[in-house]
Formats: structure tokens, sequence, C-alpha cells
């Protein structure tokens, strides 16, 4: 700047410049205040338009392994609740081939086989009672007709298929006393009791193979809600990494910034008052 400038006042070139100077200072002071108060580098497009870009597509991504994990969750409550019942089942199973192995004995007579009779009808009526109402959300789970099919990822793919059956004993694939095959169990007698022993048997290996089916869906969910935690947290850490500010340097730029405001505003104090030299030459 010419020394000259000074001695013109219709246009004060200092305190243009030092004002155009302030402005930058004072927007990016603010940029750098907004960051802090978001905690975000990037607060829109054109602080970063391609990593604006990515955090976004990273954020849709979070979002959807987020409700996929919540969703292998809800899957995982579906099996506990079956689990649950199932070995409630087997409890019963147990029972009835205690009862029926007892009847079996010659030891016992009519009325003390009727009396276990009673026992095994009232133990059968309790198991189909178990399984009706052995339900999830307005579903029943253990009728033979449960076939789901679990979204456990953010990819359409991503899936998970349940069913559960007993094995379709006497055409029937649910976990009722019929789709079993102890319903109407008779133990009146010696070989109504051995014959009865056999089915309770053959029941508790259709339970068994179920519940170990049960397992494998259990275990396949539990891998994937691992999987799901571990890039739930990789995606996070990418996009903290692009959009997250560094409070620590951004700290340090709005304290420079800040020094720089305020000797912009002497400078620019300074170049107003300059002018007020012309006077000199107007009272001579």
């Amino acid at each position: 700047m010419a020394f000259g400038d000074f001695n013109r006042i219709n246009t004060n070139v200092q305190s243009l410049e030092s004002r155009f100077s302030l402005d930058r200072i004072n927007k990016k002071l603010g940029i750098t205040q907004l960051q802090l108060s978001t905690g975000f580098r990037i607060n829109k497009a054109e602080d970063d338009a391609a990593g604006f870009s990515i955090s976004a597509k990273l954020s849709s991504r979070i979002a959807g392994l987020e409700q996929a994990l919540a969703n292998t969750g809800d899957a995982k409550s579906v099996l506990d609740i079956a689990e649950a019942s199932m070995n409630s089942v087997l409890d019963i199973l147990t029972t009835l081939k205690t009862k029926a192995t007892q009847a079996a004995n010659d030891t016992y007579g009519v009325d003390e086989r009727d009396f276990i009779q009673a026992q095994v009808d009232s133990l059968v009526s309790e198991l189909d009672s178990l399984v009706t109402q052995t339900v999830f959300q307005g579903r029943n789970i253990l009728l033979g007709t449960y076939d789901a099919t679990f979204q456990v990822g953010e990819r359409t793919a991503d899936t998970i298929n349940v069913q559960l059956t007993s094995g379709n004993a006497n055409g029937v694939a649910s976990f009722t006393a019929s789709g079993l095959g102890i319903a109407g169990v008779d133990v009146t007698s010696f070989l109504a009791a051995q014959s009865a022993m056999i089915s309770i048997d053959v029941a508790i290996n259709l339970l068994a193979g179920a519940v170990n089916q049960l397992g494998i869906y259990q275990t396949q969910l539990s891998i994937r809600e691992e999987i799901l935690t571990q890039a739930v947290n990789s995606n996070s850490s990418a996009r903290s990494r692009i959009r997250d500010a560094d409070f620590a340097k951004t700290q340090s730029e709005a304290v420079k910034l800040q020094i720089l405001q305020q000797t912009a505003i002497a400078s620019l104090a300074q170049a107003n008052a300059a002018p007020q030299a012309v006077l000199g030459f107007l009272s001579r």
C-alpha cells in the first residue's frame, strides 16, 4: 500500500482491506465454533462435499445394521420362548415315560393302573395346553405351522428362515400329543403300557431332534449378532474419522482465529482513524 493512500478519504483502501480480512476471519471463526458446538467437522455439504456424501452413506448403513441387530435380538427372543416350552414338553414326556414304565409292572392291578391312567391323561392334556399357549406376537410357535424369515442384515439377502415342526408324526407337524404320537396313550394293561413306553420314546426322539434344530437356529442368530455388532462398530468408526471434529485441533484453531480477530479489529480501527490526519492539512 502506498503512503499516499492515507491521504485519500473518499476511499479508505486500508479500511476496506482490514474489513475484508476481518470478515474472512469471522467466517472461519464461526465455522470453528459450529464444529465445537456440534462435534462435527462436516456440518453441511460445502464443508466437504465428498466427506459429507460418504458419511451420509455410512449413516444409512449403520442405521440398517442397528435395526438388523435389533431384529436378531427379537428372533432370539422367539426361539428362547420356543426352547422354554420345548423343555417343559420334554419334562412332561419324561414324566409320562416314568408313569408308563410304572404301569408296565405287573405288581399293579386294574385299579392302580386306572389311577396311573388318570395321571397320564392329565399330563397329556397339560402338554396340549402348553403347546397352544406358546405364542409370540399373536402367532403360535409350536403348532407346526411356524415358518418365519428374519431380516438379520441391511441387505435383502441377509435373512435366516426358521421352521419349527415336530417331525410330522402321524402326518401332524405340531408339538401337541397328536403331533408327537402320544394322543390317547393307554397304560391300563401290561401290553398297553409297554406300547405306551415305545410311543413315548418315539415322541422324546422327535422332540430331541426339534430341539437340536432349534439350537442350530440359535447358534446362527448368535453368530449373526456378533457379526452385526462388529459391523456397527467398524462403520461407526469410519464415519467418525470422516465427519467428527478433532476437538484439540479445532480448539487450537479457534484460539488462533480469536487472536487474529482482535488484531484485525485493531487494524480496522487504525485504518478508520488514519484519514483524521488529513484534518491537520486543512487546519493550517
